[in-house]
């Protein structure tokens, strides 16, 4: 009966092969795909369904058609066919069911091969996410090249890779990532191809860097050390890429592959070699800056030195002039003219002044090394005031300035170096006479405040958000010339000086307030400032309360 459909499909261009035995049948069905397969209910009972079983496995990639005339068909085949055809069909129905079959197995075969492609499209989709989080989570060089060669490696499944990096050493360095092992000549003939590669990206240009294939070194990993890959290597197919962002240029890699590259293949590979130049980039910035820190840490170590140094040589000459001048205006020497006595005593004040800046040097460089002294007590803040005052008393009558204070009432103690408190206050308070005009007044300000209660300038909120708890907060405020807004901020840098006619006829070496700020810094405290110009300045500084001294206090009021 089969004959008949074999002459219908001959006479239709059908290409149709006939057999009855099963092993010739498994033979046939392994070693190609059939489009259709026509099972006859007419052989012998049992073949149908013994073959559908046996061979499941081949013959699912076909459509099964059952030709029969029988009204019970087994269930093993019902389960197994895609259609049967009743044998009283015409031969039009016969090649219509044929015809619907073929077009059902094109679709399926087309949706298949669509969900394939979607799959390994969502596959580098998934691996580019990957890579793209770990180039994010690392500023190695060297590391960022080996995500992406990974990258690669899970995303085409490469045979060979040539990475050519001008940023991972200190000389140009040629990675190799290979499936199977190198011989010499191959490696020396990939040296001179990637050479090549590289100065044709700048043919007619000057290259950034110079390359020599003889003395280029090499980075070379191997999967499968046992097998060897040989000069037909260059028959794969292959690509190339740059790994630049825009001038900066940090070399190339170029990817070889036994099997042919798709255009989805070579856009996943522009894309991973582009991705890989933003990071690169942002680790070369990465590491100048670190070098950059690295010099600027030297330099101010041999600037802090050269400072200590400098002072210590200054103050031995300085203290021998000082006795000189005190002993020559004792009279002990002999009477002195009027002349003579104005002169020697303009020589003592400034000797006293430059001996005061050789001073502020050097105890900036103590605190910049680590190496200032603190002796730490209970202090009561008004015998600091008190003393400061007394011992500025002199200065301020010179000027006819008045230094007023006031007080709270019963400040609890604070845990300080007395001496270091002094610097600072005194450092506040000459700066203060300095720099106010005659006849006016200065006052000398202390007050209990909880940090929450603390309020400053805008630019100094940082300072203050850091402030936990109840502070003992002193205020040096002046009738000066004042500071500009916008200089605030850098009332407490190095060598700065408030830009004023005024502030370039005192003088002085800018180094008061810095110094001001490292001390109470150590004391885990806080100095800010709030000014007006031409109408006065305030400098305040806070320390923490000594939480010891309170709970002493509060026992002796119990008892």
């Amino acid at each position: 009966m089969i004959e008949k459909y074999a002459d219908l499909c001959r006479a239709n261009s059908y290409e149709l092969q006939i057999s009855s035995n099963a092993k010739i049948i498994e033979e046939m069905l392994e070693a190609e795909n059939f489009d259709i397969i026509l099972l006859d209910n007419d052989m012998p009972e049992g073949f149908c369904t013994n073959i559908v079983k046996s061979l499941k496995p081949v013959m699912e990639k076909s459509g099964i058609l059952l030709l029969t005339d029988k009204n019970e068909i087994p269930k093993e085949l019902l389960k197994s066919i895609n259609a049967f055809i009743p044998k009283d069909f015409t031969d039009d129905l016969i090649l219509s069911a044929l015809n619907i079959n073929l077009r059902m197995k094109g679709s399926l075969q087309k949706l298949a091969n669509t969900n394939k492609d979607l799959a390994a499209s969502l596959y580098r989709q998934n691996t580019l996410y990957s890579i793209s989080s770990q180039f994010a989570g690392t500023l190695d060089k060297s590391q960022l090249l080996e995500f992406m060669i990974e990258g690669l490696d899970k995303a085409l499944s490469f045979s060979l890779t040539c990475t050519l990096s001008f940023c991972t050493e200190d000389e140009p360095v040629l990675i190799l990532n290979s499936l199977y092992e190198i011989s010499d000549e191959l490696l020396n003939a990939i040296k001179l191809r990637t050479v090549y590669n590289y100065r044709a990206l700048f043919d007619g240009k000057c290259a950034p860097f110079e390359l020599n294939e003889n003395t280029l070194k090499v980075i070379k990993t191997v999967k499968y050390p046992a097998s060897r890959f040989n000069f037909t290597l260059f028959q794969f197919d292959n690509m190339f890429a740059p790994i630049a962002l825009g001038e900066n240029f940090y070399g190339c890699v170029e990817i070889f592959k036994e099997a042919h590259f798709s255009a989805e293949d070579a856009k996943c590979f522009q894309t991973i070699a582009q991705q890989v130049a933003l990071p690169l980039r942002n680790a070369t910035l990465y590491q100048e800056i670190i070098e950059t820190n690295k010099k600027l840490e030297r330099l101010e170590k041999l600037k802090s030195e050269f400072i200590s140094i400098v002072s210590h040589e200054l103050r031995t000459p300085l203290t021998s002039i000082k006795n000189s001048l005190d002993i020559l205006l004792s009279g002990k020497c002999g009477d002195l003219t009027e002349a003579s006595s104005k002169f020697l005593t303009m020589a003592k004040r400034n000797a006293a002044r430059l001996s005061g800046i050789i001073n502020d040097l050097l105890d900036i460089s103590k605190i910049e090394a680590g190496k200032m002294d603190f002796h730490f007590k209970p202090v009561r803040i008004q015998t600091v005031i008190e003393y400061v005052k007394s011992a500025l008393s002199g200065l301020a009558k010179e000027k006819s300035l008045e230094v007023v204070i006031r007080e709270g009432e019963q400040l609890p103690e604070v845990n300080a170096d007395s001496q270091r408190l002094e610097q600072v206050l005194t450092n506040l308070l000459s700066n203060a006479i300095k720099f106010t005009p005659e006849g006016r007044r200065i006052t000398i300000k202390s007050e209990l405040l909880n940090a929450t209660d603390i309020k400053a300038h805008p630019c100094f909120e940082e300072t203050i958000k850091k402030l936990r708890g109840n502070y003992v907060v002193v205020s040096v405020e002046d009738e000066g010339i004042g500071i500009a807004e916008n200089e605030l901020l850098h009332a407490f840098d190095k060598f700065a000086q408030i830009e004023n006619s005024l502030s370039r006829k005192v003088g002085g070496s800018g180094l008061g307030l810095p110094i001001a700020k490292q001390l109470l810094d150590a004391h885990n405290g806080a100095i800010w400032c709030d000014s007006e110009l031409n109408r006065g300045s305030a400098f305040r500084f806070a320390l923490p309360v000594d939480v010891t001294a309170i709970e002493k206090e509060k026992v002796l009021s119990i008892n």
